[in-house]
């Protein structure tokens, strides 16, 4: 038996309890890296441990990747994907573009996500049936907009530093030729192409957890998400995701040179 979304939704509700008290609170940070930073809460792993116990206790038998607390069972036909807080460093800044990700696996493809961001009450949620959207706005099945080219399209990335050597040769390419670009919405930007609001999200170095509650989404929604090499994103890396094939194209012809 498959979880449904009222579950994803139960799931949502634990990380939400765990995460939104703690926003915006002067909570203390720890930083995983003895060289640079790399920020963990208490409210990432508080959030992470809800999560895993609701689905231990509903589905015992799936696997699950997480990012604080290890993997077990990834081997299992089912596995869920967990990102507590995407955007730890938007987390510790005030900054509500971070989120919750939540994805189910099956056999190695992504099949079932969500994004939740508990600040401004949206989620992005997934499944066989589409992408639907609930919030301030109401509800509403998501679709991607239909840009025609990369001259028109906006380009969101977490940030053009993260990138170095031919990466940044290529984004600061595909940079140049869009309409408009803009830094730091972690997941949040993935919720916006899914939307329909933007038009294009090029990243690297990303893990497993930091794709899998978004891949559904965008795909869903009649997005495309992909590696550079245009291969499944579920494995993370550098990615694209676009939400329309023209600007997908256009964009991957220069990442692929």
């Amino acid at each position: 038996m498959l979880p449904d979304r009222s579950f994803f939704n139960r799931l949502a509700e634990a990380a939400r309890a765990e995460t939104l008290p703690r926003f915006r609170s002067g909570l203390d940070v720890t930083n995983k890296l003895s060289s640079g930073f790399d920020p963990v809460t208490e409210g990432d792993r508080a959030a992470e441990l809800a999560i895993r116990a609701l689905i231990e206790e509903s589905f015992p038998g799936h696997g699950i990747l997480g990012e604080e607390h290890g993997n077990v069972g990834l081997d299992r036909d089912y596995v869920w994907v967990i990102d507590p807080i995407d955007g730890t460093r938007a987390f510790i800044s005030g900054v509500p573009v971070w989120g919750t990700l939540i994805g189910l696996q099956k056999e190695g493809r992504a099949i079932m996500g969500m994004i939740e961001q508990p600040f401004t009450g949206e989620r992005y949620f997934a499944d066989q049936n589409g992408s639907i959207y609930t919030g301030p706005e109401g509800e509403r099945r998501l679709k991607t907009r239909q840009c025609d080219a990369l001259s028109n399209a906006i380009l969101f990335t977490t940030s053009p530093h993260l990138f170095v050597g031919e990466e940044m040769e290529k984004y600061r390419e595909i940079e140049s030729q869009v309409r408009l670009f803009r830094y730091g919405c972690d997941c949040y930007a993935y919720a916006l192409l899914a939307a329909g609001h933007i038009d294009l999200v090029i990243e690297n170095s990303l893990k497993p957890y930091d794709v899998g509650g978004i891949i559904p989404v965008i795909e869903g929604a009649g997005g495309i998400i992909t590696t550079w090499d245009g291969g499944r994103p579920e494995n993370g890396g550098s990615i694209i995701a676009a939400g329309s094939r023209a600007v997908y194209e256009q964009a991957i012809a220069v990442l692929q040179r």
